[in-house]
């Protein structure tokens, strides 16, 4: 049986695989020339007193490109997270526990680098001083 909780979280999968065929056919040429396809019919229509459609028309078209270069974000940005933490976890001097460091809170996420960049400093304070004394 399906539980009320599935008629609700549904919806929202289907809409996010729709948004997201949108934001892939409107990221690529053949989405680019409808959408100046688009913008040239509004344009045209301006002599035969439209202006109010032609304005919506627009607004939605620019709602619609925002909303694209939001959903290319969140996908370019994903990847990039994925493929560090391949990297990190081949790695094996590195430290798992930065694995998954993006879905932390910012304070959380702020004070992870606050310790890294305070090991960073320190480990550059300790090659000059080898630098130093081995010269």
């Amino acid at each position: 049986m399906r539980s009320q909780s599935d008629h609700i979280v549904r919806p929202g999968i289907r809409m996010n695989r729709f948004l997201f065929v949108i934001a892939d056919f409107l990221s690529r040429p053949p989405g680019f020339y409808v959408l100046i396809v688009a913008m040239i019919a509004c344009t045209a229509m301006v002599p035969f007193g439209l202006t109010n459609v032609i304005t919506y028309a627009l607004s939605v078209a620019a709602i619609v490109i925002t909303g694209v270069v939001l959903i290319q974000g969140y996908r370019d940005t994903a990847a990039i997270h994925a493929k560090l933490d391949e990297i990190i976890v081949a790695l094996k001097e590195t430290r798992n526990n930065v694995v998954g460091l993006e879905h932390a809170e910012p304070e959380e996420i702020k004070a992870h680098l606050a310790r890294l960049e305070k090991e960073a400093a320190a480990a550059d304070q300790e090659a000059e001083h080898v630098g130093v004394s081995g010269a």
